[in-house]
């Protein structure tokens, strides 16, 4: 083979072949190539493979095949299918249809279809509707558990024309009812029960009279006689024990394992289970020495429980399926009343479901590769709780039709060393090559080795296969869901980007170590979701018009505007007044929605800081920071920061201590008024005091004044008698 013309091929088929998952199926015959995907087909066209091409080079897409020159009738693409085996119309019978006469059970069908084959192709899945509808006149059994133990006296009254009523009710629902009765009341062994002989004849005290305590009676089997079920009802006596817990499971497994003398029908079955008390629960026997676990057998001898020592009317239907074989998968559609349509696990069920009601349910099976090598299975699906059921027969598609026409140790597989079939050789073990033309133990030649060599390299088949006869064989892996692939089996589809721990983050495959993401994911490991309904915001719009939706994420444009959808503006006026109700509740356990705080205000991660200093500033943070002040019903101030931080979580730091008004200081205040008194009445008197000085003083002044300004003329006064007598001598002239 030219070289140059080689390497063109080579690089040719890299191109074209690259996440491809037929061709990196690396399929040697067409079973192998269709078990690929459903999208894989075989070209059976003997010249279709060009010089370099290797036979797993047939198995390609449909439109590739087709693109590279295969005509469609020489395309081996077979496809799937169903067939119908037995499908019975459901019952339909009105309310109003007068009842000639009255159904078996195998009359009624209320489920539709009830018997299929499905052929499946890998990955191509079968789908099919299964009906439901609640059939009317269905046949009903129930029977009546009661517990005896002596805080049921009064109950017991109460269910003594219970039998009547049930008949009458349950005969708007059906004609074929039949109803059972049975007691208990707990294990007859010590700590349950007293064992002297007075307390086992009448275990109450003072003058009741009461029957021995037993485990469980079976006291009427089932019957459509309401009287005779009233007649034993009104027959029953209280009985007594010690603890409080009852032995009820034991009761409830006899009833549901002793089908013969309770009398089960293979139809609808109710048991309708009174008590007032809690169960015993596994190993609770250990105290009365039971070590053996009960074995869920029957164990009734005349009616009666031998081993002591040892749901209403169905509103909802739910669809289970027997085992599935290795590669078969399951998925479930429901489409129930009013129109509401349900998938994943919800699938399975619908609610709600009167009688007369008919839903739909979706059914879709899928294989994966050849299970059981091609051997048909069967699997079953019913509804829960009902006898009725639907048998599937899987037939798996594990070769062409082609396949049916091949020639073993034909001549045009070098000298018969393998079978021509579907326009390709499929070599016997040990042969290898396009025409199995080498033996797979030959040493490889140096010329063998470079058609093995990607792009003239030195490693050979990329250090993951072998070189055989001129063609990479590559390596088989411990897990067979992981493989090498490729002409230089330079591909595989294990080694792609993983996020979150997954292989493509969950969301597409694996080919050539490039991940091929599923519809609405992108980027190199599929974790970028293309889907923008996570970033609407409240008025509808992406990212509150402020911003861009990047895999499913806001990223805002607005500096102001943060959180999930760009709606949070922490600095915003009106942040505070909005969250002050929820920081109050939350904080301090006040305000209007202290009372739904844990509905209403959960939204927001809450941190207390000691003083207003400890809270966050815009300078701390890398993000916007609004601080808040707020008064309280009772004038008390509470400051907090409000902040959404990076990773979109809004944060409040709040001083976990109220700044209130301090109240008034009493004693300083009266003594302050007190004090206050006493200075002014001593101000006052010091004053008058003063004033009074002064006044007396000029007083005094003025009455020195006039006093010394006074001249009294004693001869004046004709009062006046001098005690001296002077004469005056006229004559004297004082010589």
């Amino acid at each position: 083979m030219d070289l140059k013309l080689l390497l063109i091929s080579t690089l040719l088929g890299v191109f074209c072949y690259k996440g491809n998952e037929c061709i990196n199926a690396n399929a040697k015959y067409c079973g192998e190539c269709i078990q690929a995907g459903a999208k894989c087909g075989w070209c059976t066209d003997p010249d279709f493979l060009k010089q370099g091409e290797t036979v797993s080079t047939r198995c390609d897409e449909l439109q590739s095949l087709q693109k590279r020159g295969c005509a469609d009738a020489m395309i081996e693409n077979p496809r799937g299918g169903q067939r119908i085996l037995k499908n019975k119309m459901v019952t339909n019978r009105s309310k109003g249809e007068e009842r000639r006469e009255k159904l078996r059970p195998e009359d009624i069908t209320q489920i539709q279809p009830q018997k299929l084959s499905l052929t499946l192709r890998s990955g191509e899945p079968q789908s099919f509707d299964l009906k439901f509808k609640r059939a009317e006149d269905y046949p009903i059994d129930l029977y009546y558990l009661m517990d005896l133990s002596y805080s049921m006296k009064d109950d017991l009254e109460n269910v003594k024309n219970l039998g009547t009523s049930l008949m009458l009710e349950m005969s708007k629902i059906t004609s074929d009812f039949r109803i059972g009765f049975g007691s208990f009341v707990e294990k007859t062994v010590m700590p349950y029960i007293s064992t002297t002989p007075a307390k086992l004849l009448n275990p109450c005290t003072g003058d009741q009279n009461c029957t021995s305590p037993f485990s469980y009676k079976n006291v009427l089997k089932l019957t459509n006689d309401g009287q005779k079920f009233n007649t034993l009802v009104g027959q029953q006596h209280i009985s007594g024990n010690l603890d409080s817990p009852e032995g009820g499971f034991d009761a409830i497994m006899q009833v549901a394992v002793c089908g013969e003398q309770i009398g089960w029908r293979n139809v609808t079955r109710l048991l309708v289970f009174s008590t007032d008390a809690g169960f015993h629960f596994a190993g609770d026997g250990k105290l009365g020495g039971i070590v053996l676990p009960n074995d869920g057998k029957c164990h009734l001898e005349n009616n009666v429980y031998t081993m002591s020592h040892y749901y209403s009317l169905s509103s909802e239907v739910i669809l289970e399926n027997s085992k599935l074989p290795e590669g078969v998968s399951i998925a479930y559609t429901s489409r129930c009343k009013n129109g509401v349509v349900s998938e994943g696990e919800n699938g399975r069920k619908c609610s709600n479901i009167s009688i007369g009601d008919e839903v739909t349910f979706s059914i879709s099976v899928t294989a994966k590769g050849c299970p059981k090598q091609g051997k048909s299975e069967t699997i079953k699906i019913k509804p829960l709780g009902f006898t009725e059921e639907v048998e599937i027969t899987l037939h798996f598609i594990c070769e062409c039709e082609c396949h049916k026409d091949g020639v073993k140790n034909s001549n045009l597989c070098h000298f018969g060393n393998g079978t021509y079939e579907c326009g390709a050789c499929k070599c016997n073990e040990g042969r290898v090559g396009r025409q199995c033309e080498c033996s797979s133990n030959e040493v490889a030649t140096e010329d063998m080795d470079r058609t093995c060599r990607k792009d003239n390299g030195t490693d050979i088949c990329s250090n993951n296969g072998d070189c055989v006869c001129g063609t990479c064989e590559c390596k088989k892996r411990d897990n067979p869901e992981e493989r090498y692939s490729g002409q230089y089996c330079e591909c595989d589809n294990f080694n792609c980007d993983r996020s979150g721990n997954k292989l493509c983050g969950g969301h597409g495959r694996c080919e050539c170590r490039v991940c091929i993401c599923d519809p609405m994911w992108t980027g190199s490991a599929c974790d970028c979701s293309l889907d923008t309904s996570t970033c609407l915001a409240s008025n509808k719009q992406i990212c509150n018009g402020r911003g861009k939706c990047e895999c499913g994420t806001c990223k805002c444009t607005d500096a102001k505007f943060q959180g999930p959808t760009c709606e949070t503006c922490p600095t915003c006026p009106g942040v505070c007044a909005e969250h002050k109700e929820c920081v109050q509740c939350r904080a301090f356990g006040t305000g209007e929605k202290k009372d739904v705080c844990e509905q209403k205000c959960n939204d927001f991660k809450l941190i207390k800081v000691k003083d207003r200093d400890k809270l966050p500033q815009p300078n701390d943070a890398s993000y916007p920071v609004m601080h808040c002040k707020e008064r309280d019903a009772n004038d008390c101030w509470f400051y907090y920061t409000y902040a959404v931080n990076n990773n979109t979580e809004t944060e409040v730091h709040v001083v976990d201590t109220l700044d209130c008004p301090a109240g008034p200081d009493i004693i300083p205040i009266v003594a302050g008024v007190v004090a206050g008194i006493v200075l002014i009445g001593l101000a006052l008197l010091l004053i008058w005091k003063l004033l009074m000085i002064i006044h007396d003083r000029r007083e005094f002044a003025k009455f020195e004044k006039e006093k010394m300004n006074a001249k009294w003329d004693t001869g004046e006064n004709p009062i006046y008698k001098s005690a001296v007598t002077t004469v005056v001598n006229p004559k004297y002239e004082g010589k």
